[in-house]
């Protein structure tokens, strides 16, 4: 996997949105904030559209992304949100100018879907993190891991101990991002090849017995019986029915994991949580879980 150039004082971050539309009083807190980073900031041409819920039509959405892609003065292209579109933009992309000159492509929730398919057809690392619609509620810490992942730095996390997590000890490229998603992408030319890596999951806002569709998907497709470990983030805001499912999100995730030996994480600080920190996805990692906690290493 290829790791896109630290970004440095001066250098450009495009922000633009290739899923639900915002407003420029959305987007304006991170522009400071990044400014004040030494960064220059710069917007997608059509960031403001608005088509139905997107931002703008897909043609739109695509340009600025294309845009993006191609200029090898952005340094980082930070998606504004998530909410649902990205992977509509994905089949008519040129990768060809970002091949040259590989950026950061930033975001989560619903990028997932760009950084499956970066993972999968370019080897390009990309950033699982906040995204400027969450900078006024984010924690400093989930801020500064952004500013660090794309200043060189390599995220080092320690969490605590769960009652669901399987201890032990793995190194592994890191990929994944939101299950929803990654259960989208399966069968699709988006969907990425998890043998051998740790896979990152969260998600927000699902029916319990979705969560468990979901990771019975997976587990029944052979997505989860290779791993090298799997991290578990933010399981926020679940749903249940009427008659209850009986298991939380974390359980069922536990429950689609028992046949296999590999080391997992719960309550990992990344996802929809306002401490959302900072993964390279594509980077290798050293995940440990032990009986007094967890640490997580992306090494170069």
């Amino acid at each position: 996997m290829r790791k896109p150039p630290p970004l440095n004082a001066g250098d450009e971050i495009r922000i633009l949105s290739t899923a639900r539309k915002i407003t420029p009083e959305e987007v304006n807190p991170a522009v400071q904030i990044l400014e004040s980073w030494g960064f220059k900031v710069s917007f997608g041409k059509h960031i403001y559209a608005e088509d139905r819920q997107f931002a703008g039509t897909d043609a739109q959405r695509r340009e600025d992304l294309q845009q993006a892609l191609n200029d090898p003065q952005v340094k980082a292209i930070l998606c504004a949100r998530g909410g649902y579109g990205t992977a509509r933009l994905l089949d008519e992309l040129d990768f060809t100018a970002f091949n040259e000159h590989p950026c950061w492509v930033a975001g989560y929730s619903d990028v997932t879907a760009m950084h499956n398919h970066l993972h999968r057809h370019l080897g390009v690392c990309s950033l699982h993190s906040t995204m400027p619609v969450n900078f006024p509620t984010n924690s400093t810490e989930s801020l500064e891991s952004l500013k660090q992942a794309l200043t060189g730095q390599n995220p080092e996390y320690k969490t605590e101990s769960h009652p669901l997590q399987r201890v032990g000890e793995c190194s592994g490229v890191m990929t994944g991002g939101n299950l929803s998603m990654i259960y989208s992408l399966m069968g699709s030319p988006s969907q990425v090849d998890t043998r051998g890596k740790i896979l990152f999951l969260e998600d927000l806002d699902e029916y319990l017995y979705h969560v468990d569709r979901m990771m019975l998907n997976l587990q029944r497709s052979g997505m989860l019986s290779h791993l090298a470990g799997l991290v578990v983030g933010g399981m926020t805001d679940m749903n249940d029915n009427t008659v209850p499912f009986g298991r939380t999100a974390e359980e069922i995730v536990r429950e689609a994991v028992e046949p296999y030996n590999y080391p997992v994480c719960f309550g990992f600080l990344a996802g929809h949580v306002k401490d959302n920190r900072t993964l390279i996805l594509g980077q290798k990692t050293k995940l440990t879980v032990g009986e007094s906690g967890v640490s997580l290493a992306q090494i170069s």
